[in-house]
């Protein structure tokens, strides 16, 4: 069976669209297929109208209702663990991503081509300066932080049961699920296809969780700003040093009859500047150092709710991070 993960949040314009996709993709796949809806926390009435329509839906259903709004991994992630597939695979509710893929993702899953299946866009029907940012973040992510990212990155996935057990051993705060996912290994394989327009409702995918995705992308998986402060840092010492003997060379020669001011205040922003873009690089990794040693978990479930399944908790072994239907 193939367990399809859908987190819900804002997406009340397209449930309807959602529901009959979901549906036709179920006749579409060469196995069973259930679906786990994942509320993270929505604030309109997204979970009131899945309640409703679950119920008469032409598939089997979870429901899994989050206390707050946790984020997009970890209402993947909550997903992943309520799932009781031999598969599973992660659908976006605003379908900008084709549901086909999912077929495609499920028959190289269970032909044994594969353990993980990435969706790797070739083209976005996105505003111009949204795929331009995004297209730089991800050269300079592939470049220095995780060299098997493909191009335009990853937004949807599908793996085995095993591969889905070793994720979520690794509960950590605040970190990217595609990257970890490239950090477990196994067998990979890409599709390819090109993202949809939205067509219903209004993105949450605001500017301050797309920053906040950056910087979790980046401290959770290199040391490689911290590495750039060293070489900054020991560079600007270095030319510190220099140019005090030159300047005392100069003093004593009598070659600076009036100290520059100029020279000094360039050099107290120059290096309180770096002392301050050090502070918060540090106090980066020092924050999610304590996010992790603190072991809250990633999400909490408020309710779970099947329809047409088996109740009670499926096998996932985890080790923490959640908490457990």
């Amino acid at each position: 069976m193939l367990s399809l993960i859908i987190p819900v949040y804002q997406n009340e314009a397209n449930l309807d669209r959602l529901l009959a996709e979901a549906g036709e993709l179920r006749s579409k796949l060469p196995v069973a297929m259930e679906a786990v809806f994942v509320v993270d926390g929505s604030p309109d009435g997204c979970l009131e109208i899945l309640r409703r329509r679950l119920p008469s839906a032409p598939f089997p259903a979870r429901l899994i209702s989050l206390s707050r709004n946790f984020g997009s991994f970890s209402a993947v992630a909550a997903g992943l663990e309520a799932g009781a597939g031999d598969y599973f695979a992660v659908l976006a509710a605003d379908l900008q991503e084709p549901p086909e893929l999912i077929v495609e993702f499920c028959e190289v899953l269970t032909g044994g081509q594969a353990d993980v299946v990435f969706g790797c866009r070739t083209g976005r029907a996105d505003p111009w300066l949204s795929e331009f940012f995004s297209r730089l973040f991800w050269r300079i992510y592939r470049a220095f932080i995780v060299p098997e990212m493909p191009q335009g990155g990853v937004d949807v996935f599908g793996c085995t049961r095993q591969v889905r057990d070793w994720l979520l051993r690794c509960p950590e705060a605040n970190t990217n699920l595609i990257a970890l996912l490239f950090w477990v290994g196994f067998r990979r394989h890409y599709a390819t296809y090109e993202r949809r327009a939205r067509t219903e409702g209004r993105s949450a995918w605001t500017i301050g969780k797309k920053l906040r995705y950056s910087l979790d992308s980046i401290f959770n998986f290199t040391d490689l700003p911290v590495r750039l402060l060293l070489i900054v840092g020991s560079v600007g010492v270095a030319f510190a040093v220099l140019f005090g003997i030159v300047l005392v060379v100069f003093k004593l020669s009598g070659r600076i009859p009036v100290p520059g001011y100029s020279a000094i205040v360039l050099t107290i922003v120059f290096f309180g500047g770096l002392a301050s873009l050090g502070l918060g690089i540090v106090g980066q990794y020092l924050w999610l150092t304590l996010q992790n040693a603190r072991r809250r978990p990633n999400w909490i479930v408020a309710s779970a709710e099947n329809y047409g399944v088996e109740a009670g908790r499926p096998a996932a072994t985890t080790e923490g991070g959640s908490t457990i239907l």
